[in-house]
């Protein structure tokens, strides 16, 4: 069966629970608000920005810092900050030459938590 044709049956399908599919569509966020959502885990879901994150939970790094703490070197870890940083999860603060890298809010640290948290229950 072609796209088209589940496409066409899936519309003109019946819900099995009306009511409760009728409830759940009024409260589905905006289109636009889900995507964004998917951007920021898509900017979790690399394990060298998963690292760097877990860095700046526990402390305000530069790059040379996160550099020689994540065993890279200074061009990769600042792609990877650009990134975060586009993604607002990280925020910078500069002091003379350097700049320093922190977490943007407390959500961040609250999603990354929350995630570490899940993949280690049991």
């Amino acid at each position: 069966m072609d796209k088209d044709m589940e496409n066409k049956d899936r519309i003109t399908q019946a819900p099995v629970h009306p009511d409760i599919v009728k409830k759940v569509a009024a409260d589905m966020p905006d289109e636009d608000d889900l995507i964004d959502v998917a951007e920021l885990f898509k900017a979790f879901s690399d394990p060298t920005r998963a690292r760097i994150i877990c860095a700046l939970t526990r402390s305000e790094l530069c790059v040379g810092d996160l550099a020689v703490l994540l065993d890279m070197n200074q061009s990769a870890v600042s792609h990877q900050l650009r990134i975060l940083k586009q993604a607002r999860l990280v925020k910078t603060r500069r002091d003379g030459k350097v700049r320093y890298y922190s977490l943007d809010d407390g959500h961040v640290e609250k999603i990354f938590q929350v995630a570490f948290d899940h993949i280690l229950e049991d």
